[in-house]
Protein backbone atom coordinates (compact mmCIF):
# COMPACT_ATOMS: atom_id res chain seq x y z
CA UNK A 1 0.00 0.00 0.00
CA UNK A 2 1.43 3.61 -1.13
CA UNK A 3 2.58 5.66 1.76
CA UNK A 4 -0.03 8.18 0.83
CA UNK A 5 -3.00 6.36 1.94
CA UNK A 6 -1.10 4.97 4.88
CA UNK A 7 -1.15 8.61 5.36
CA UNK A 8 -4.87 9.36 5.23
CA UNK A 9 -5.52 6.43 6.99
CA UNK A 10 -3.20 7.56 10.36
CA UNK A 11 -4.78 10.92 10.21
CA UNK A 12 -8.27 9.84 9.78
CA UNK A 13 -7.98 7.48 12.75
CA UNK A 14 -6.68 10.23 15.05
CA UNK A 15 -9.50 12.26 14.04
CA UNK A 16 -12.02 9.75 15.01
CA UNK A 17 -10.50 8.84 18.01
CA UNK A 18 -10.27 12.55 18.95
CA UNK A 19 -13.81 13.17 18.13
CA UNK A 20 -14.66 10.14 20.41
CA UNK A 21 -12.28 10.74 23.51
CA UNK A 22 -9.45 11.96 25.58
CA UNK A 23 -5.92 11.05 23.85
CA UNK A 24 -3.26 12.89 22.30
CA UNK A 25 -1.45 13.13 19.29
CA UNK A 26 1.24 10.69 20.30
CA UNK A 27 -1.18 8.27 21.70
CA UNK A 28 -3.24 8.18 18.36
CA UNK A 29 -0.04 7.52 16.64
CA UNK A 30 1.16 4.76 18.88
CA UNK A 31 -2.40 2.79 18.41
CA UNK A 32 -2.36 3.57 14.63
CA UNK A 33 0.98 1.82 14.08
CA UNK A 34 -0.73 -1.27 16.44
CA UNK A 35 -2.99 -1.22 13.93
CA UNK A 36 -1.01 -0.97 10.70
CA UNK A 37 1.30 -3.78 12.08
CA UNK A 38 -1.71 -5.93 11.87
CA UNK A 39 -2.94 -5.18 8.68
CA UNK A 40 0.43 -6.02 7.35
CA UNK A 41 0.87 -8.98 8.34
CA UNK A 42 2.71 -11.41 6.08
CA UNK A 43 0.03 -14.10 5.72
CA UNK A 44 -2.72 -11.69 4.86
CA UNK A 45 -3.48 -10.82 1.02
CA UNK A 46 -7.88 -9.53 1.78
CA UNK A 47 -8.00 -8.05 5.37
CA UNK A 48 -5.27 -5.39 4.55
CA UNK A 49 -4.88 -2.06 5.06
CA UNK A 50 -6.16 -1.72 1.39
CA UNK A 51 -9.73 -3.32 2.54
CA UNK A 52 -9.69 -0.67 5.56
CA UNK A 53 -9.23 2.16 2.32
CA UNK A 54 -11.90 0.53 0.21
CA UNK A 55 -14.16 0.66 3.93
CA UNK A 56 -13.65 4.00 3.84
CA UNK A 57 -14.25 5.39 0.55
CA UNK A 58 -17.80 3.39 1.24
CA UNK A 59 -17.73 5.47 4.41
CA UNK A 60 -17.89 8.74 2.87
CA UNK A 61 -20.46 8.19 0.79
CA UNK A 62 -23.03 7.70 3.85
CA UNK A 63 -21.37 9.40 7.20
CA UNK A 64 -23.98 12.14 7.06
CA UNK A 65 -26.25 9.11 7.38
CA UNK A 66 -24.78 7.80 10.89
CA UNK A 67 -25.89 8.37 14.21
CA UNK A 68 -22.25 7.98 15.72
CA UNK A 69 -19.77 8.10 12.57
CA UNK A 70 -16.41 8.11 14.87
CA UNK A 71 -17.68 5.10 16.78
CA UNK A 72 -18.36 3.38 13.57
CA UNK A 73 -15.15 4.41 12.19
CA UNK A 74 -13.37 3.28 15.15
CA UNK A 75 -15.11 0.13 14.52
CA UNK A 76 -13.96 -0.63 10.94
CA UNK A 77 -9.99 0.46 12.41
CA UNK A 78 -10.41 -2.98 14.80
CA UNK A 79 -13.09 -5.24 13.21
CA UNK A 80 -10.38 -7.62 11.41
CA UNK A 81 -7.55 -6.59 13.56
CA UNK A 82 -6.65 -10.34 14.93
CA UNK A 83 -7.25 -12.34 11.13
CA UNK A 84 -5.62 -15.91 11.50
CA UNK A 85 -7.87 -17.95 8.65
CA UNK A 86 -6.61 -21.13 10.71
CA UNK A 87 -8.57 -20.24 13.65
CA UNK A 88 -12.06 -19.85 14.43
CA UNK A 89 -13.10 -16.75 16.37
CA UNK A 90 -11.22 -13.92 14.78
CA UNK A 91 -14.13 -11.58 15.32
CA UNK A 92 -14.40 -12.16 18.97
CA UNK A 93 -10.56 -11.65 19.16
CA UNK A 94 -10.45 -8.27 17.67
CA UNK A 95 -13.47 -6.92 19.70
CA UNK A 96 -11.48 -7.82 22.90
CA UNK A 97 -8.51 -6.10 21.30
CA UNK A 98 -10.05 -3.20 20.49
CA UNK A 99 -12.28 -3.07 24.33
CA UNK A 100 -8.61 -3.66 25.75
CA UNK A 101 -7.03 -1.30 23.75
CA UNK A 102 -9.39 1.19 23.36
CA UNK A 103 -10.79 1.88 27.29
CA UNK A 104 -8.33 3.94 28.64
CA UNK A 105 -9.85 6.49 26.07
CA UNK A 106 -13.18 6.15 25.61
CA UNK A 107 -16.17 5.51 28.07
CA UNK A 108 -17.72 2.37 28.64
CA UNK A 109 -20.64 2.55 26.26
CA UNK A 110 -18.61 3.49 23.72
CA UNK A 111 -16.17 0.66 23.85
CA UNK A 112 -19.36 -1.74 24.10
CA UNK A 113 -20.86 -0.02 20.86
CA UNK A 114 -17.55 -0.88 19.30
CA UNK A 115 -17.66 -4.38 20.90
CA UNK A 116 -21.04 -5.07 19.47
CA UNK A 117 -20.22 -3.17 16.20
CA UNK A 118 -17.58 -5.78 15.76
CA UNK A 119 -19.00 -8.92 16.64
CA UNK A 120 -22.01 -8.42 13.99
CA UNK A 121 -19.51 -8.37 11.00
CA UNK A 122 -19.24 -12.72 12.24
CA UNK A 123 -22.54 -13.49 10.88
CA UNK A 124 -23.48 -10.27 9.35
CA UNK A 125 -26.82 -10.33 11.78
CA UNK A 126 -27.96 -7.02 13.32
CA UNK A 127 -27.89 -7.68 17.17
CA UNK A 128 -29.27 -5.28 20.21
CA UNK A 129 -31.29 -2.22 19.47
CA UNK A 130 -29.11 0.53 20.28
CA UNK A 131 -28.25 2.66 16.52
CA UNK A 132 -29.65 -0.34 14.67
CA UNK A 133 -29.06 1.46 11.52
CA UNK A 134 -25.41 2.04 12.57
CA UNK A 135 -24.93 -1.04 12.52
CA UNK A 136 -26.54 -1.89 9.33
CA UNK A 137 -24.42 0.60 7.36
CA UNK A 138 -21.08 -1.22 8.80
CA UNK A 139 -22.44 -4.68 7.63
CA UNK A 140 -23.52 -3.39 4.21
CA UNK A 141 -19.66 -1.41 3.86
CA UNK A 142 -18.23 -4.88 5.16
CA UNK A 143 -19.89 -6.94 2.10
CA UNK A 144 -19.71 -4.25 -0.36
CA UNK A 145 -16.93 -5.73 -2.04
CA UNK A 146 -19.52 -8.34 -3.41
CA UNK A 147 -21.01 -6.04 -5.15
CA UNK A 148 -18.19 -4.75 -7.09
CA UNK A 149 -17.76 -5.15 -10.92
CA UNK A 150 -16.57 -8.89 -12.15
CA UNK A 151 -12.72 -7.83 -12.30
CA UNK A 152 -12.47 -6.09 -9.15
CA UNK A 153 -14.86 -8.97 -7.48
CA UNK A 154 -12.60 -11.26 -9.16
CA UNK A 155 -9.44 -9.64 -7.52
CA UNK A 156 -10.90 -10.08 -3.94
CA UNK A 157 -11.18 -13.82 -4.56
CA UNK A 158 -7.88 -14.36 -5.59
CA UNK A 159 -6.64 -12.40 -2.57
CA UNK A 160 -8.67 -14.56 -0.23
CA UNK A 161 -7.64 -17.65 -1.54
CA UNK A 162 -4.00 -16.60 -0.89
CA UNK A 163 -5.28 -16.38 2.56
CA UNK A 164 -6.32 -19.91 2.63
CA UNK A 165 -2.86 -20.98 0.95
CA UNK A 166 -2.30 -23.77 3.61
CA UNK A 167 -5.40 -25.99 2.81
CA UNK A 168 -5.78 -27.70 -0.61
CA UNK A 169 -7.92 -26.69 -3.68
CA UNK A 170 -10.35 -29.46 -3.47
CA UNK A 171 -10.51 -28.01 0.87
CA UNK A 172 -10.98 -24.33 -0.13
CA UNK A 173 -13.44 -25.11 -2.79
CA UNK A 174 -15.92 -27.02 -0.27
CA UNK A 175 -15.19 -24.54 2.23
CA UNK A 176 -15.83 -21.48 0.23
CA UNK A 177 -18.64 -22.66 -1.69
CA UNK A 178 -20.38 -23.56 1.85
CA UNK A 179 -20.25 -19.77 2.74
CA UNK A 180 -21.16 -18.27 -0.53
CA UNK A 181 -24.06 -20.45 -0.73
CA UNK A 182 -25.17 -18.95 2.96
CA UNK A 183 -24.58 -15.79 1.66
CA UNK A 184 -27.53 -16.51 -0.70
CA UNK A 185 -29.86 -17.47 1.39
CA UNK A 186 -29.89 -14.17 3.21
CA UNK A 187 -33.02 -12.71 1.58
CA UNK A 188 -31.10 -9.89 1.41
CA UNK A 189 -27.78 -9.43 1.32
CA UNK A 190 -27.49 -5.44 1.71
CA UNK A 191 -29.84 -3.79 4.64
CA UNK A 192 -30.07 -0.24 3.89
CA UNK A 193 -31.28 1.54 1.22
CA UNK A 194 -28.47 3.33 0.21
CA UNK A 195 -26.80 -1.20 -0.63
CA UNK A 196 -29.43 -2.26 -2.32
CA UNK A 197 -28.11 -1.14 -5.83
CA UNK A 198 -25.97 -3.73 -5.21
CA UNK A 199 -27.94 -6.76 -4.52
CA UNK A 200 -28.15 -8.26 -7.79
CA UNK A 201 -24.46 -7.66 -8.71
CA UNK A 202 -23.50 -9.25 -5.49
CA UNK A 203 -25.92 -12.10 -6.33
CA UNK A 204 -24.52 -12.56 -9.65
CA UNK A 205 -20.87 -12.47 -8.77
CA UNK A 206 -21.72 -14.90 -5.51
CA UNK A 207 -23.08 -17.23 -8.26
CA UNK A 208 -20.30 -16.96 -11.14
CA UNK A 209 -17.90 -17.57 -8.38
CA UNK A 210 -20.05 -20.85 -7.04
CA UNK A 211 -19.67 -21.91 -10.45
CA UNK A 212 -16.47 -21.58 -11.39
CA UNK A 213 -15.24 -23.53 -8.16
CA UNK A 214 -17.09 -26.38 -9.31
CA UNK A 215 -15.48 -26.40 -12.64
Amino acid sequence: MNTHKNTNLSKRFAAHLAMSGCTTPDTALILWHDIATHYSEPARAYHTLEHLTQLFSQFDKIQSQLTQPDIVALAIYYHDIIYDPKRAGNESKSAKFAQEKLSPYLDIAQCARIYALIMMTADHKIAGTENRLDAAYMLDMDLSILGAPWVEYEHYTQAVRKEYAHVTQEQYRIGRTKVLEGLLTHPKLYLTEHYHQLESQARENISREITLLAD
